[in-house]
């Protein structure tokens, strides 16, 4: 009789449960929205400029105020935040590219072990990015000139939430870009639940 590790390990390689295939080809539509819409913002407000000065991050490029931040960033010794800097944008676009041909890969031919494998890479690329966004902020935070006109202490921009630099509240807070990359992944998970559910009970339904 096939233990336990077994069975499951031939159920990965079988077909997904009805439903399942349809779903990935809608997920790829939100997953693809995430270019249209900002991934991250972040606001920044002082007295000099009651309506705040905005930094819009989308997958492939940086809007919003950049002239101005850069600017003020010039006066504390910081490094221009622009297309350039932010180099990481060169291969997210390709990632999330990767990430839509997976889905359909898996629609069309795939299984529960390629399912898997799907959310896998989706949780590390995710990972991956933020780590790579806070270590960026980090980086421009704390290389900032010496020779500058105004000297402040180093400091690490906000990733999430609010904080104070100098006479700057800064606030930063995911996207429209980062919701609908949200609702793909949230869809996988659901998707996996539902295939993992249909495994478990078609063992049961196997016992009885």
């Amino acid at each position: 009789m096939p233990t336990l590790r077994e069975r499951f390990d031939r159920s990965l390689t079988g077909g997904l449960v009805p439903g399942t295939r349809r779903a990935l080809l809608v997920l790829v539509v939100p997953l693809a929205l995430g270019f249209s819409a900002p991934l991250w913002h972040l606001h920044m407000k002082a007295p000099q400029y009651p309506q705040g000065l905005d930094l819009e991050i989308y997958a492939y490029t940086v809007a919003g105020d950049v002239a101005e931040v850069n600017t003020l960033n010039h006066y504390i010794g910081m490094a221009k935040i622009d297309r350039a800097a932010l180099s990481d944008l060169d291969w997210i676009p390709f990632a999330l590219g990767a990430l839509a041909l997976l889905a359909l890969r898996v629609a069309a031919v795939g299984d529960l072990r390629s399912l898997i494998d799907l959310l896998v890479l989706f949780g590390y690329f995710s990972a991956f990015s933020m780590a790579r966004f806070y270590y960026k902020l980090y980086l421009f935070g704390h290389n900032l000139n010496p020779t500058a006109p105004f000297k402040m202490e180093a400091f690490t921009p906000p990733i999430l939430g609010t904080k104070q630099i100098a006479n700057f509240t800064a606030t930063s807070f995911p996207g429209g870009g980062s919701f609908w990359i949200g609702l793909f992944a949230l869809g996988l998970v659901a998707l996996l639940g539902m295939n993992l559910r249909g495994l478990i009970r078609g063992w049961r339904e196997s016992k009885s």
